[in-house]
């Protein structure tokens, strides 16, 4: 079992009584706001005299809005783990390191699921802690799904299954936004370069990804080219025209629903549940925070396994703790949704973190959606696309100097 010992944070916090209110920013889905807000009632309990307010922002914010610009109003802010490279480079936020003992540093280490501990180190340091975890994931709607048989395990199956479903009025649905054809574009690289975290940049591999990738969605559902993984959750459980999802970010709250239709959702349709992009999200402490220690104290707290598997949870949340995720309690509350993916986050794709990358993905994110879309060819994208990488991290190399 693993222990986790908070006794060095608690000191930390003993310290913070009289400084007021922390003030976070989540982004806007039950999924991560709802045991932020769960925490507060317990641990300001414990804390006398500290208060928590928690903001929300989009999930387009949380990924790709400008994080510079929440520094100087939040004390904690909820972050997707590409944006350390643009942290590290400007010491934008206070490391964990000195915060943390090195029983804990173990425990943490020991604690990951997949690289999500790992994504939030640069440059030696930890500039954040993963309190939420996940990566693009299978689903589907078992009362539809059944009359087909088994979900599909390999990507000759899945077309099949596309196919098959077409003739009958139905389809896979795949998220096909911008930002998750991007994402896309990302895992079918991974896949075709064992995981290489640069394998993006070889414009062959580009090609025959995106090739792979508009013959997919030609099978999709039309409506896939204006959803992301929450509208088409919520299209699947509302309709029963769209009955399984090869890939997408999984939301446990759509598998935990005890009332009306729910969701399965299991490893990817691929040999070995491989190149799955990783996604989660880490809860750093701002520099520009004028309560580094309480803030710091309370991140460590709702990173904690302990919580992770119990209140968080509870409350919606869906934990970057792999205590939480091997739990036989969380896992019969949420339909094995943790234990049945499991897999496919372990072997999944960790893109890069250095500084540039974000601003490489947001401009790149429109041309993947049109190149899948066949806007462009496979062999035009690419060449967009290694011409828009070149030019940004020449760039970033430029600013640093």
């Amino acid at each position: 079992m693993l222990v986790f010992d908070l006794k060095g944070s608690a000191s930390i916090a003993r310290e913070a009584i009289d400084l007021g209110t922390l003030r976070g920013l989540a982004w806007d889905h039950r999924r991560c706001w709802g045991p932020l807000d769960a925490s507060i009632e317990s641990y300001t309990a414990a804390h006398p005299g500290l208060a928590i307010q928690w903001d929300r922002r989009s999930l387009y914010e949380f990924g790709e809005g400008r994080i510079e610009a929440v520094l100087d109003s939040y004390d904690l802010i909820i972050f997707d783990h590409p944006f350390i490279g643009q942290i590290a480079s400007g010491d934008l936020m206070v490391p964990f390191d000195t915060y943390l003992s090195a029983e804990q540093r173990a425990a943490f280490t020991a604690d990951t699921t997949g690289e999500s501990w790992q994504s939030y180190i640069r440059d030696g340091r930890q500039w954040a802690l993963p309190i939420d975890a996940a990566c693009q994931v299978a689903s589907y709607r078992p009362d539809l799904l059944e009359r087909y048989g088994e979900a599909p395990r390999t990507h000759a199956e899945l077309t099949a299954l596309a196919a098959r479903l077409r003739q009958d009025g139905k389809a896979i649905g795949l998220p096909l936004v911008p930002t998750d054809a991007m994402c896309l574009v990302l895992t079918f690289c991974a896949q075709r370069t064992n995981n290489d975290r640069y394998g993006f940049v070889d414009g062959k591999v580009v090609e025959d990804a995106v090739a792979e990738l508009a013959a997919l969605a030609a099978l999709a559902h039309p409506k896939s080219w204006d959803w992301n993984p929450i509208r088409c959750y919520d299209h699947m459980v509302a309709n029963d025209d769209v009955v399984y999802v090869p890939y997408a970010f999984g939301y446990v709250n759509y598998a935990s629903a005890t009332e009306g239709r729910h969701l399965r959702f299991i490893d990817i349709p691929v040999k070995g549940h491989a190149g799955a992009l990783l996604g989660g999200a880490g809860i750093g402490v701002s520099a520009r925070s004028p309560h580094r220690d309480a803030a710091m104290a309370y991140a460590i707290h709702l990173s904690s396994p302990e919580y992770q598997r119990t209140a968080y949870v509870e409350a919606g949340g869906q934990p970057g703790s792999r205590a939480a995720w091997t739990d036989r309690h969380v896992n019969a509350t949420t339909r094995n949704f943790f234990s049945d993916t499991l897999a496919t986050i372990d072997a999944s794709y960790l893109r890069p973190t250095d500084d540039g990358f974000i601003d490489f993905f947001r401009e790149t994110a429109h041309h993947a959606a049109e190149a899948i879309r066949g806007a462009v060819t496979p062999r035009e994208f690419a060449t967009t696309f290694e011409a828009i990488y070149a030019r940004q991290m020449d760039r970033t190399a430029r600013a640093a100097e």
